[in-house]
């Protein structure tokens, strides 16, 4: 089940920099959310801390909340392996295993997890490679290796892989900024798709596709050089591009910086 996402307070650092400051929003269940502004302004920090990712990095660390319904990821006790079951996240750049089949590919995640007999594996390859709209391209080279397939193909590879696990939110890094139109396209419409069964966040540098493939739309900025960055508004999409609140908002959208 999608779950909703609440963010209060949070400001994210890298060692001594804070990267991010005081960002707080809701992101609703079975809907697209997306992230957009200057390069720099934290987007994909900010992304990352929705699933504990950011901690990954050295020196990374957070303050202020993620509620994913009425669960503190940050909180004490919380398993972060777990949390990254539960919002999946899908690169910039298609990372398939280069020495695993496409079939093991979207079963990575679901080996690490547990035992399965292969006809629940062989059961989940095929939804989920139907569900990221990839089964009727590859049902019948599943044994060869998922590096072999165009980089579209490896993109919808890596959403199979995320979904494979059953998450409840799909986080999306730039997700289309290697493929070509047509790839771009088929993920575009892959994630409206999605959004049926998934909370979708999606930071994206490419304004046309925040407009087409989102429901809300969150505008971050930089006050300053070596300034953390922060949420300037977040609205409905239409909204955001037709009447924005913020001057900076419209500047942006409009091309005048950025």
């Amino acid at each position: 089940m999608a779950k909703r996402i609440d963010v209060s307070g949070l400001s994210a650092f890298y060692g001594s920099h804070k990267a991010i400051d005081d960002i707080s929003m809701t992101v609703e269940p079975c809907s697209v959310t997306a992230f957009i502004g200057p390069s720099g302004c934290g987007k994909s920090t900010f992304l990352r801390t929705l699933n504990r990712m950011h901690e990954v990095t050295p020196g990374g660390r957070v303050e202020g909340k993620v509620m994913l319904d009425d669960e503190n990821l940050y909180a004490s006790g919380i398993d972060p392996v777990a949390v990254r079951r539960t919002v999946g996240m899908v690169f910039q750049r298609p990372n398939p295993f280069p020495t695993m089949s496409i079939r093991d590919n979207v079963t990575a995640g679901l080996r690490l997890n547990g035992s399965y007999k292969k006809r629940e594996l062989d059961e989940i390859v095929e939804k989920s490679l139907r569900g990221a709209n990839l089964w009727n391209e590859v049902k019948d080279r599943l044994d060869r290796p998922g590096a072999g397939l165009s980089g579209g193909q490896q993109q919808r590879l890596c959403i199979a892989r995320a979904i494979a696990v059953e998450p409840e939110v799909l986080l999306m890094d730039e997700p289309c900024s290697a493929l070509d139109p047509i790839s771009t396209l088929a993920v575009e419409d892959l994630i409206g798709e999605l959004k049926q069964r998934f909370t979708i966040v999606i930071v994206t540098h490419n304004m046309q596709q925040a407009a087409r493939v989102s429901d809300r739309t969150a505008f971050f900025n930089l006050s300053g050089i070596g300034e953390p960055g922060r949420l300037v508004e977040i609205d409905d999409t239409e909204r955001i591009f037709s009447n924005p609140s913020v001057q900076a908002t419209e500047d942006y959208i409009s091309g005048r910086f950025g």
